[in-house]
């Protein structure tokens, strides 16, 4: 899918739309694996904030969610997704799984309004999208064994050493994900930066509760679409790998 454009970028406030810091959050001491980035946003995608945010957005301001009442159905499964960029491949994937809710995360301003659109043009009715730190989410506002499943494809490798402490597939991340996975859950992890790779590799490895669904290594899946990220890396000569891992 290509992503939802208009004539021209504007800058907007959204007084009933994502918020800045909906945690309220930014004197948390905590280091982060990202930063907010409202940007200037196409007239396509401000309108469908303006139009869809208060029916399908979420803010992750650390009050406890109900998935259940959030996707209208008792019996979804629901995957979250961390940081889906403009959204096309979600939406599609979305699209080809009606039967899956996509919890889908990111700060990106231009983004969540181009996922609310391609959704809204698609007819799905199985995304939401959340405004926000996933962290937040994960730790606050979830209850246990409420996750179908967990995505992160080409998060910001952070390639200086100095901030790989900023990387998201850390130990202490995965120690807030454990617990909200039900048996059987799959984390699928993405990303073209092969030092990165490796380190997810062992850190998945190491943590108790997953076993590798392929030894290694994980041939790409066939419901994942190949990203605007992905093609970039590719373009440079990158190697993707995926990651498969299966909660236990």
């Amino acid at each position: 899918m290509d992503p939802i454009v208009s004539s021209a970028p504007v800058t907007v406030k959204f007084p009933a739309g994502p918020a800045p810091d909906p945690a309220g959050s930014r004197d948390e001491h905590r280091i982060r694996s990202f930063h907010a980035r409202r940007g200037r946003i196409t007239q396509a995608q401000a309108a469908a904030i303006e139009r869809h945010w208060p029916r399908w957005g979420v803010e992750l301001d650390g009050r406890p969610l109900d998935l259940a009442a959030l996707f209208g159905s008792p019996d979804l499964p629901v995957v979250l997704e961390i940081g889906f960029g403009m959204g096309d491949a979600t939406a599609a994937m979305a699209a080809a799984d009606p039967g899956t809710g996509i919890l889908a995360v990111d700060v990106h301003t231009p983004g969540q309004g181009n996922l609310l659109a391609l959704a809204d043009r698609a007819g799905l009715t199985n995304v939401r999208v959340a405004n926000g730190d996933a962290i937040v989410l994960l730790r606050d506002m979830l209850p246990p064994a409420s996750l179908s499943g967990l995505r992160v494809y080409f998060p910001d490798p952070w390639p200086k050493a100095k901030h790989h402490k900023r990387r998201l597939i850390q130990p202490e991340f995965l120690a807030l994900v454990l617990p909200l996975l039900r048996p059987g859950s799959l984390v699928h992890c993405a990303t073209d930066w092969e030092p990165y790779a490796e380190q997810m590799l062992e850190v998945l490895t190491a943590t108790p509760g997953l076993t590798n669904a392929y030894g290694g290594f994980a041939p790409r899946p066939d419901f994942r679409p190949e990203t605007k990220f992905e093609r970039q890396g590719l373009a440079k000569g990158h190697v993707v790998r995926d990651l498969v891992f299966r909660r236990v």
